[in-house]
């Protein structure tokens, strides 16, 4: 049996205290800066997260760390963020975190589709061009969109959804 690697095991330390903030654990990476190592955990939740989530969070994985031997002595710096706007879409609650944006879609049969996720499911997202079935992504991502169009500007967002995202703009104002 192979031994675990160190963004393995700090996952196994960290899960349970970022699940009970709840949140998921999007991933772990460990990568060396000089003498120290940058430790960088990326969370999330439906909803998004707020900066002082993101310093609870922050707060309890440093605890967690702090009492546990994971990191060898060795120093370093630990970065709890939310993805970015451009992460892969790699999960059903991705997808579902993902409605009224703009995805483009490269599929396993070579083409590719670019279209807003108008619902997120267990096995595949409704797109505004027909549904889609995760087994058939190879990769997807949010593309990122400086104008986001208003309800009525986009044939393929509905009224309702275009509404829910202007009010969760508002709210990020």
């Amino acid at each position: 049996m192979a031994a675990e690697t160190l963004p393995v095991r700090i996952e196994r330390l960290i899960a349970p205290v970022v699940t009970a903030a709840g949140l998921d654990l999007e991933s772990v990476e460990v990568t060396p800066a000089g003498r120290r190592r940058v430790l960088r955990v990326v969370v999330d939740r439906d909803g998004g997260i707020d900066l002082d989530g993101v310093a609870e969070v922050s707060r309890a994985v440093s605890d967690a760390l702090d009492a546990s031997d994971v990191m060898g002595g060795q120093a370093y710096v630990l970065e709890v963020t939310s993805p970015g706007t451009d992460r892969p879409l790699t999960a059903p609650r991705h997808w579902r975190r993902a409605v009224g944006r703009l995805v483009k879609a490269e599929l396993t049969d070579g083409t590719t589709r670019t279209a807003r996720v108008l619902e997120g499911g267990e096995d595949g997202a409704v797109l505004a061009d027909g549904p889609i079935a995760y087994s058939e992504v190879r990769r997807a991502r949010v593309e990122v969109e400086f104008g986001r169009p208003e309800a009525g500007e986009d044939p393929g967002l509905d009224a309702e959804i275009a509404a829910e995202i202007a009010d969760l703009q508002g709210e990020e104002d």
